[in-house]
């Protein structure tokens, strides 16, 4: 069963095997979350995340996988994650990403404002990864995930909460 490595587990840098990346959880003026349903698995609900490519700080590849993903990087930053969050990919799919060099992501994660408008979010990109999105309400999350990040999904609400209670 693959394991979320939970913030305050000891992930002050990501663990030995897993590919260094990013996670944004966008939200809206209203606190909603932003989601896009991935092209390559059938139902499969995420917030944009990405690598972090060499010579690039964990925010600038923030804002890049941002604007290749999602058409903008219309945001405002108002945390980042404490911890590296760590999940380990299914077994099954190991090999067929990445080459199989790893056994899962460890990711820094960004809290952000969206402070653009919908329309300029944009899924028909370079190297499109998705073909629809909404915006939900953060409780929704992992109940939208894929199983194998249905715990990383609850640590980063957890982690996340005080800003998220707070008016924007």
């Amino acid at each position: 069963m693959p394991k979320a490595h939970a913030p305050g587990s000891g992930l002050a840098e990501p663990p030995e095997g897993y590919r260094r990346g990013v996670g944004i959880m966008l939200i809206n003026r209203a606190g909603q979350v932003f989601v896009a349903k991935r092209l390559d698995t059938r139902g499969a609900w995420q917030m944009p995340q990405g690598g972090i490519d060499k010579g690039e700080t964990p925010y600038q590849a923030c804002l890049r996988e941002m604007a290749e993903e999602i058409g903008t990087a219309k945001a405002e930053k108002l945390a980042e994650s404490a911890a590296w969050h760590a999940y380990d990919l299914p077994a099954e799919t190991r090999h067929d990403l990445w080459g199989g060099r790893y056994k899962g992501q460890a990711q820094k994660w960004f809290l952000l404002r969206f402070t653009g408008a919908d329309s300029d979010i944009d899924l028909n990109t370079h190297m499109p990864e998705f073909d629809e999105w909404k915006w939900i309400e953060a409780a929704e999350l992992p109940r939208l995930a894929v199983d194998f990040k249905q715990p990383l999904y609850r640590a980063l609400l957890d982690e996340f909460a005080p800003i998220l209670k707070r008016p924007l």
